[in-house]
C-alpha cells in the first residue's frame, strides 16, 4: 500500500486523512486487518464526495478502493449489473445507457462509486417513485476483519444486508455490488421548467406534478422574503421515447463543456452581497425561458442529473475554510410550517448558496436501518464554513427540524449533535452492534460517543 491526503468534499472539519491504497484488488481483507493493527482503526474511502466527516477515519487512516474498479458481468437481457465498489456512477451509466438500461437512483453527481452509493443509500430526483439506491441492490461481498468474506442479500445475512445499506461504512468492506438496473429507449429526458413565486405554491406543484413525471426537484432561491419567500423553478422530467423529436434543442452530452476551479479560493466569493443579486437574476431567467420554451425541451441525461458536475472541483469556490451543507427532511404533515421557518431563517441569515435544493421524498420504505428519506420535503443548500455565524444558524435550524420530528442527513453533516442523531435514527444501535469493530469514523464517534 501507498499513501496520499484526503479530505472530505466540503473540506470541513479539516481532519486530513492519510490514504491507504491497496496494490492489489484482492488483498483488501488482509489490508483492512493490518491497517487496523497499524492505525487502531481505519475506514474505507470511496472518490471523497462525502461532504461532511462520515467519510472520515476517527484514526485518520483511511483504506482507499481506487483499484477495486473493475466490471464484472453483466446480463442486459434482465438488466442485472455486477461491479467491484470503486465503480462510480458515472462509469455505470455510460455503459449501460448504450445497452438500453440506466441507474433506477442516482444522486446528484456521478463521480460517487458505487460503494459510496451503498454505504449511504443515496436517493435522487425520483424517490418518489423509485425509492432509494438500496432498493435495486440485489446483493454484495462484504469483507470482515472479524469473519470470512459474506455474500449479503435480503435473504442471506439479511440484518448485515440492511445494516450496510446506508451504514456509512462501518460494517466492513463491499469488494462488490450487483444491480438491478432500470430500461429505458433513449439517453433523453423531457425536461419542464415552471417558476413558482412562493414556497407555498411548490407544495402545491408538487402535489399536483410528482405523481405525473418519473423526477421532480426545484431550486429554491434561499434570499427571497415576505411574498416572495422561498420562489424558485421546478423542474419534472421523464425518459424520452426512442423516437423522440429533438431538433432544435440542446443534446449535447454533459462532458462536451467542462470548467474547472484550478484551486481552493482564499476567501468564498459566496456572501451576502453576491448572493442576492446572482439568485434573483437567475430566478427572472430562468423564468424568461421557461415561457420562451414551453412544451419542455429534450436534454441528455446527465445534464439534468448531474449539473453542478459540469464544474470539476466546484467545493474550491467556497474556499480555503471550505463549506458544510446543511440538508434536512422533514414529515409531509409539518413541512409547510417548517420550510416556512426554515427559510425565514436562512434568509435572515444572509448566507447560503446558489444551489439550494428542494424536492419530495415519497413513501416507498428505504431497506437501511439508518437511511435518510422519510415521506416529507428535503431542503438542502451549503454554507461557507464560518464557524461562529453558522452555529447560530445551524442551532435555529436544528431546533425547527426536530420540532417537525424531521432528521439531517449524515452523508451530509459535520455538525449534527449526538442527541439529535440518536433521536432520529433509533437504529444507530443495531447498527454499533454489527460495525466492524476495525472501522470507526469520525461522524460515529462524534454522534454516538458524546
Amino acid at each position: 500500500m501507498h499513501a496520499m491526503k484526503l479530505l472530505s468534499w466540503g473540506r470541513y472539519p479539516a481532519i486530513p486523512q492519510t490514504g491507504h491504497a491497496l496494490a492489489w484488488p484482492d488483498a483488501a481483507a488482509r489490508a483492512l486487518r493490518q491497517l487496523a493493527a497499524q492505525a487502531g482503526t481505519t475506514l474505507p474511502f470511496g472518490n471523497g464526495r462525502s461532504y461532511g466527516d462520515s467519510c472520515l477515519a476517527a484514526s485518520g487512516h483511511v483504506l482507499t478502493l481506487d483499484s477495486l474498479d473493475r466490471f464484472i458481468a453483466a446480463d442486459w437481457q434482465a438488466g442485472v449489473l455486477r461491479a467491484q465498489a470503486g465503480v462510480t456512477l458515472g462509469e455505470v451509466q455510460a455503459l449501460a445507457v448504450a445497452h438500453g438500461w440506466i441507474l433506477p437512483v442516482t444522486p446528484g453527481t456521478q463521480f460517487v462509486t458505487l460503494g459510496g452509493a451503498l454505504a449511504n443509500d443515496v436517493h435522487g430526483k425520483n424517490h418518489h417513485v423509485r425509492g432509494t439506491f438500496g432498493r435495486h441492490v440485489r446483493r454484495f461481498r462484504l469483507l470482515r476483519s472479524d469473519s470470512p468474506p459474506l455474500e449479503c442479500s435480503a435473504d442471506e445475512h439479511g440484518l448485515l444486508f440492511r445494516a450496510t445499506i446506508g451504514g456509512l461504512g462501518l460494517t466492513g468492506v463491499v469488494e462488490w455490488i450487483e444491480l438491478q438496473l432500470m430500461p429505458v429507449r433513449s439517453s433523453l429526458l423531457h425536461v419542464e421548467t415552471v417558476p413558482f413565486a412562493h414556497v407555498d405554491e411548490f407544495l402545491a406543484l408538487s402535489d399536483a406534478l410528482d405523481a405525473q413525471h418519473e423526477y421532480g426537484v426545484a431550486w429554491v432561491d434561499c434570499m427571497s422574503r415576505g411574498a416572495a419567500l422561498g420562489r424558485g423553478i421546478y423542474m419534472s422530467a421523464d425518459h424520452a421515447d426512442a423516437d423522440a423529436s429533438v431538433a432544435g434543442h440542446d443534446t449535447r452530452p454533459q462532458g462536451s463543456r467542462l470548467w474547472r476551479i484550478p484551486f481552493a479560493l482564499p476567501c468564498s466569493p459566496v456572501n451576502r452581497l453576491t448572493l442576492k443579486p446572482f439568485n434573483a437574476l437567475y430566478y427572472h431567467r430562468q423564468r424568461t425561458r421557461a415561457a420562451r420554451t414551453r412544451g419542455g425541451s429534450w436534454v441528455d441525461y446527465a445534464r439534468y442529473f448531474y449539473p453542478l458536475d459540469r464544474i470539476r472541483d466546484w467545493n474550491r469556490l467556497y474556499g480555503r475554510n471550505g463549506f458544510q451543507q446543511y440538508q434536512f427532511v422533514v414529515p409531509t404533515a409539518a413541512a409547510r410550517d417548517a420550510l416556512h421557518a426554515a427559510l425565514e431563517a436562512i434568509a435572515a441569515h444572509g448566507s447560503g448558496s446558489f444551489l439550494a435544493v428542494l424536492k419530495r421524498c415519497g413513501t416507498l420504505p428505504s431497506p437501511g436501518l439508518l437511511s435518510f428519506p422519510m415521506p416529507g420535503i428535503s431542503l438542502a443548500l451549503d454554507f461557507p464554513q464560518r464557524t461562529v455565524r453558522d452555529a447560530r444558524l445551524f442551532d435555529r435550524l436544528d431546533a425547527i427540524v426536530r420540532e417537525a420530528g424531521g432528521r439531517l442527513y449524515p452523508a451530509k453533516d459535520a455538525h449534527m449533535s449526538g442527541a439529535d442523531f440518536r433521536a432520529a435514527y433509533p437504529a444507530w444501535q443495531t447498527l454499533e452492534s454489527l460495525r466492524d469493530p476495525a472501522l470507526m469514523s469520525c461522524f460515529w464517534q462524534r454522534t454516538t460517543q458524546s
